[in-house]
């Protein structure tokens, strides 16, 4: 199993010199990925399209870009040029948004998620080829092209954790990201799923990129509580709050990673168990605590 890292908003407001710090941090580290997520600060394929080209060598990814408020002509524009500014390093991880969001802060329907996702991807991948759409679906128009010379189509992942988004991501997309999903639940829920639909779809096995906070500390309770707090809303979103219930678990402060070095190094190794190929490690903390926790990572990715 391959460790990448969270860079950008989501281990707290960063400018551009920390942002570009923190990749170059974990290239240096030998991190697998540098992955950046799309919330309410950085654009993240702007983001990564600034610190690749600072820093070279390390992959980069998105996790996720939420597509409802990006048309795919738009969004292969998008990761096209990042791909041909940063020599080819970008693994485009997309999803289809968080339904209260969608609505409330764009006033765009979320209903029939998966439906939307299919015919968006069955858009989004010729493009990403280079090739010329003219699609005119029942809930999406798209008619145009974005070839842009020197960048190679990058490999899509789908956010998915229910069961016909998985199916989606087996068949259509080259695997599968989650964010507060437990080993349990990616066990016996996440990796089979995502699997049997790309064995069905005659595809080769799926990436399984896995997303959990990570904080190593002699205050294990503490940093709980501290997750419990700044999570709270997120533990009720429908979609998280789903994998928590099948996890069996109070909320996102039970399946984060932490403890001391020696419980976090288990708990990473009991996503490789459960068949996750890449762990996502999101450092949570404050800056001292952040950076024992990539120290501590780092430490395992070379025996990973």
């Amino acid at each position: 199993m391959k460790i990448g890292i969270a860079v950008g908003d989501v281990r707290g407001p960063a400018t551009l010199e920390e942002l570009t710090e923190q990749v170059r941090t974990a290239a240096e580290l030998g991190y697998s990925t540098a992955w950046a997520s799309q919330a309410l600060g950085w654009d993240a394929l702007t983001a990564l399209t600034a610190v690749g080209g600072r820093v070279p060598g390390i992959p980069l990814g998105t996790a996720v870009v939420p597509v409802p408020q990006r048309h795919p002509l738009v969004l292969a524009g998008q990761a096209l040029s990042v791909q041909a500014a940063t020599g080819n390093r970008l693994t485009l991880g997309i999803g289809a948004g968080i339904a209260m969001m969608v609505e409330s802060m764009y006033g765009l329907p979320a209903d029939q998620p998966v439906r939307r996702m299919r015919e968006y991807l069955s858009v989004l991948r010729p493009l990403l080829r280079g090739e010329t759409v003219a699609h005119h679906g029942e809930l999406l128009t798209a008619s145009g092209t974005a070839a842009v010379p020197g960048a190679e189509p990058p490999q899509v992942l789908l956010a998915a954790m229910g069961p016909a988004m998985l199916s989606l991501a087996g068949e259509l997309a080259d695997g599968v990201v989650t964010w507060m999903t437990g080993p349990r639940t990616l066990a016996g829920h996440i990796v089979p799923s995502v699997t049997k639909a790309a064995q069905s779809a005659g595809r080769p096995a799926p990436r399984v990129i896995a997303g959990l906070a990570v904080c190593v500390t002699d205050d294990e309770v503490g940093v709980r509580g501290r997750v419990a707090e700044q999570f709270a809303l997120a533990g009720q979103v429908p979609e998280y709050r789903a994998m928590l219930d099948r996890e069996g678990v109070a909320g996102p402060q039970d399946v984060v990673i932490v403890g001391d070095e020696a419980a976090v190094a288990e708990g990473i190794g009991r996503l490789a168990e459960a068949g996750v190929t890449e762990y996502l490690a999101a450092p949570f903390g404050t800056p001292e605590e952040q950076h024992r926790t990539i120290q501590a990572v780092a430490a395992l990715v070379t025996g990973a």
